[in-house]
């Protein structure tokens, strides 16, 4: 899959990411969702033994556009985040890093992988659906809204092997 960065064609290339990459991280999660994370939090997720992160960047270089976050302990997972930059969207980046999250989450032992999503996070549900998540459960009014009413967590899972 190729994607166009200022007006050139680079496919994305995915890889592990690192506690350098944290303000790159929260500039994407902050335009992505209501309370972002900040460049410490990002941080200390990456410095945990515990987490498994990946960034893509267009040809492997320079800005990141995407990135997806998740803790494994023993055999489960749990999807922390993915987020994409606005510039990014809507052109299979997301796919492309559920698909190596999964894959390297099996490799690293997962045989379950949980997330939660707002109810209303319509392209997202679409997301984890297509990629065989089932929801198992809702947290009512669990996302808190600056403007309007909590959102509900919709709670998915699913198997790896």
């Amino acid at each position: 899959m190729s994607m166009s960065w200022f007006g050139r064609t680079q496919p994305p290339v995915i890889g592990d990411a690192r506690a350098g990459d944290a303000a790159g991280l929260a500039a994407i999660h902050a335009s992505g969702f209501e309370r972002g994370w900040d460049a410490h939090e990002f941080e200390r997720m990456l410095a945990d033994r515990l987490t498994i992160a990946h960034i893509a960047r267009p040809g492997g270089k320079g800005a990141p556009t995407g990135f997806a976050l998740s803790r494994l302990v023993v055999d489960e997972a749990e999807i922390l985040t993915i987020a994409v930059a606005p510039a990014s969207r809507r052109a299979g980046l997301a796919t492309l890093l559920l698909q190596h999250h999964l894959g390297r989450l099996a490799a690293a032992g997962a045989h379950k992988v949980f997330l939660e999503v707002a109810e209303d996070n319509v392209a997202a549900l679409r997301l984890y659906r297509r990629h065989g998540f089932d929801e198992i459960a809702r947290r009512q009014a669990y996302y808190a809204r600056a403007k309007g009413p909590p959102a509900t967590a919709v709670i998915m899972e699913r198997a790896l092997r």
